[in-house]
Order: C-alpha cells, then sequence, then structure tokens
C-alpha cells in the first residue's frame, strides 16, 4: 500500500501548477498570455525572469521530490522509476488543471536529479549549449531529452532507468510537436523575442 500511496503522492504533487499558481498571486492567468503555457519559459516572458526562475525550481522539485522520498522509503528502484514517471505526468496532464499542463522539461530535469544526477547536469549542458547557439529554447529542450536516453545507456544505468528517459524524452518531444512544424517552417522564434514559446 505504501508504494501506491507514494506514486499517488507523486502524480499528485506534480500536477500542482507552479507557474499558474505564480500568475494567480499577481492577478495574472498566464494560459492566457504569450504562449498560454504554464511553464518557467512563459511565466519568465508574463511575470519576469525572477518568477520564471521560481517557477522552473518548483516545477524540477516536483520531479526530484518523488523520487528521492521513494528511494529513502523504499529502496525499491522501481518504485522510485514510477514516482518518478507519475511525478512526470502529473506536470504533463495536471488534474487540477483539467489535464492540460506543461512540457515538462523541468519535471523531467528534476526526476533524473534523483535517479542520475551527473547525466542530469551533463543534459542541463546539452540544453545551453544549444540555446546559446540557436536562441531557440524549445530546440534546446528537445536536444537535451533526445539525448537523455542514450547518456544514461553510456553512463551504464539499469535499462529501467534509461527506459524512463527514453519515456519522457518521447513525451516531451510529443508535446513540442507545435515546435517542431514552426522549427521546419523557418518561423520558431527566438529566445528573447515576445512571442518565444
Amino acid at each position: 500500500m505504501i508504494e501506491v500511496a507514494l506514486i499517488v503522492s507523486a502524480y499528485l504533487l506534480g500536477s500542482v501548477p507552479s507557474g499558474y499558481l505564480l500568475g494567480r498571486l499577481t492577478g495574472v492567468d498566464v494560459r492566457k498570455a504569450g504562449s498560454g503555457n504554464v511553464g518557467a519559459t512563459n511565466v519568465a516572458r508574463v511575470l519576469g525572469k525572477g518568477q520564471g526562475v521560481l517557477t522552473l525550481m518548483a516545477d524540477a522539485a516536483k520531479g526530484w521530490l518523488p523520487v528521492y522520498a521513494a528511494l529513502a522509503i523504499d529502496p525499491s528502484l522501481l518504485v522510485a522509476i514510477l514516482a518518478g514517471a507519475a511525478a512526470f505526468l502529473g506536470h504533463l496532464y495536471p488534474i487540477f488543471l483539467r489535464f492540460e499542463g506543461g512540457k515538462g522539461v523541468a519535471t523531467a530535469v528534476g526526476v533524473l536529479l534523483s535517479l542520475a544526477p551527473i547525466v542530469a547536469m551533463v543534459l542541463c549542458g546539452i540544453f545551453a549549449v544549444t540555446v546559446a547557439a540557436s536562441r531557440v529554447v524549445s530546440l534546446g529542450s528537445m536536444a537535451a531529452a533526445v539525448a537523455a536516453p542514450f547518456a544514461l545507456w553510456i553512463a551504464g544505468y539499469p535499462p529501467m532507468v534509461v527506459a524512463t528517459g527514453g519515456f519522457m524524452a518521447a513525451m516531451i518531444t510529443w508535446r513540442h510537436r507545435g515546435n517542431i512544424r514552426r522549427l521546419l517552417a523557418g518561423t520558431e522564434p527566438r529566445f528573447g523575442t515576445s512571442n518565444s514559446r
């Protein structure tokens, strides 16, 4: 029963819409401003960089904490992975926002910070280099996501962890399908523009 409770709690924590709540505190519904996304990039654009950083940290914590707690309470790697996946899916499909959430990048990083911290830092580096070179946040997010299962495999993590990285990469890429269409059309906004997503 404790394993089920951990996984359900992880989903509920992941469902807490950090960016939306920060916006509501200032009287702004971020779903109706900028790109309409509740993630850190749109929050930073609509509410300012400080609020964007807070959203990023909160969304990452939603992924990190359930995995950390699961490993502390039950050393089973499977339970920790399921808790991380539940938190990740909670962010993508939050019950508190009628299952319309963010794209999952920060929460996925939080999950990997607990499961594979060195790989998580490498992926953050890939994100940073890609964004610095292209000035396209979505491209950096997808580059890091796609690299995740390969980095986990190269680092020698168990197949379950590699599969988790692959699952999150696939979901993040799917959530960026609109960005992919704009990248192919050459219309994806660059970082710093008013309508970047």
